[in-house]
């Protein structure tokens, strides 16, 4: 099993809360995710604000740590058959499935502990994190472990949204 793990659990400060933009920019990604063949099952970890979806959910009551501590919230609450979680952030709404599906399948072929995306060399999001890698999660979040890169230069990259456009 499969799990994408959504992180949507920041404060949304340079953004701005009304809406936060995970409530904005949520919809997109998960659209993105289910669109790809590779992952089995959706989680959302969230924190600063609540959030609709009919994705599972789970609440991270330390999410102020940073992102680290978010992704391992959603960690500990995925279930024991998850071989691996592909993290992918929820203000990312250009994810590409065929990005998510690339990232799992080169993962399966040539294995590794962390398989990331890169973009024009450029490490980006999705990332694969094999369970072997869960317990290594810092605060600062998975960007701080050593990951396999997988090319997705002819793909639009995720983004990273901090303003309100």
């Amino acid at each position: 099993m499969i799990w994408a793990v959504v992180l949507a659990a920041g404060a949304s400060s340079r953004y701005g809360v009304s809406p936060p933009k995970q409530v904005e920019l949520l919809p997109a990604v998960l659209e993105r995710l289910r669109a790809a063949t590779a992952v089995d099952r959706i989680l959302v970890v969230v924190g600063a604000h609540p959030v609709e979806t009919d994705a599972a959910t789970v609440f991270c009551p330390e999410w102020e740590r940073g992102p680290g501590a978010s992704l391992r919230c959603g960690l500990a609450a995925l279930p024991a058959d998850a071989e691996a979680a592909l993290v992918v952030l929820a203000d990312g709404p250009e994810l590409d499935p065929r990005a998510v599906d690339r990232v799992v399948a080169s993962w399966r072929e040539d294995g590794g502990d962390v398989v990331a995306a890169a973009y024009g060399g450029l490490r980006l999001h999705p990332v694969l994190l094999a369970r072997a890698a869960w317990p290594l999660v810092p605060d600062e979040g998975a960007r701080a472990l050593q990951a396999r890169l997988v090319a997705c230069d002819d793909l639009t990259p995720p983004g990273d949204v901090d303003v309100r456009r």
